[in-house]
């Protein structure tokens, strides 16, 4: 089973970027799906943005979609979040999670009850 930890949170203003980092250690990164949540303060957490194994199937919520880019490097075990033009409803905690593909290649997925390992977590704050 793999582990995994977030980096790259931050205070930014609107208008800006940030890139989130979660690399993952242990063994078998290229059997899971990977995603990345978010929770804000008194809200429940939601999907962001997914991605099979390969990086070939990926997707995104459409209150994202445009303005982040997902993808994954499986010889460095990382996965990539890059947020462009943040919005002060951005403001989050960011989660990095994994999921088993369990042999489907194409797989991946925007429920969270799927999956199985998560990492602690890196605050994103943007300024007004």
């Amino acid at each position: 089973q793999v582990q995994l930890a977030e980096s790259g949170g931050g205070l930014v203003q609107a208008g800006g970027s940030l890139r989130l980092s979660c690399a993952a250690s242990g063994r078998g990164f290229d059997t899971y799906a990977m995603g990345w949540f978010r929770q804000a303060p008194g809200k429940e957490r939601e999907f962001v943005a997914g991605l099979n194994w390969r990086g070939d199937n990926i997707i995104y919520s459409d209150s994202v979609k445009g303005r982040f880019t997902i993808s994954r490097d499986n010889a460095k075990k990382t996965v990539l979040l890059q947020i462009n033009n943040l919005r002060p409803e951005d403001t989050a905690v960011y989660y990095c999670a994994a999921s088993p593909h369990s042999g489907d290649y194409y797989y991946a997925s925007r429920k969270a009850d799927e999956y199985d390992v998560w990492g602690q977590g890196t605050q994103v704050t943007v300024s007004s």
